[in-house]
């Protein structure tokens, strides 16, 4: 990588932001989060084509996924522990809601929902799934937990019509021998 020109990313990327902002603070409203998402997402989608520029997305929040627990969340913990944990964070920081509607400890399987999340509730239903960014995001945030590779797909979303964002997790390679907590 050129590193004149391009950064890896790490965590100390993004600043400290109560100095930084020492008058408008750290929050911010959505829709200006959502005009950098989607705008981004429509000049890779035109450069590369709308596949590969969901998996950049993806791929950018696996990396996100994996840093935000590094930082934040105690892997030491049973998955009660690490899920309320993980749920009070996404709710601290106005990321969404967080409901574990299925986990299966024997295969680390689950299904997980986000209501309220950034990306698209409120959204006029497009018929299609639109949070490539938060399918990595949680499949960043399972590796980071478990040690192993995750698939997550997003099986329903609000920009369908569902009214949440339900993802369904798989590990990629669908190994017994590493099990949770």
């Amino acid at each position: 990588m050129d590193k004149k020109n391009n950064q890896a990313f790490s965590w100390s990327s993004l600043g400290d932001v109560k100095e930084g902002r020492e008058n408008l603070g750290e929050n911010m409203p959505v829709f200006f989060y959502r005009l950098l998402e989607y705008t981004l997402l429509d000049v890779l989608s035109k450069e590369y084509g709308p596949s590969k520029a969901n998996e950049l997305f993806y791929k950018a929040g696996h990396n996100a996924g994996m840093a935000f627990v590094k930082n934040f969340i105690d892997c030491e913990q049973d998955f009660s522990g690490f899920v309320a944990q993980l749920g009070k964070l996404l709710r601290d920081n106005l990321l969404g809601i967080l409901d574990v509607e299925e986990f299966h400890r024997e295969n680390l399987t689950f299904i997980f929902t986000i209501s309220e999340d950034l990306d698209c509730s409120g959204r006029k239903p497009t018929d299609e799934v639109v949070c490539h960014y938060d399918e990595g995001f949680i499949a960043g945030i399972m590796e980071a937990y478990t040690g192993e590779k995750f698939d997550v797909n997003e099986v329903d979303c609000w920009a369908r019509g569902s009214g949440i964002c339900r993802f369904r997790g798989t590990p990629s390679a669908l190994k017994k021998q590493k099990y949770i907590r």
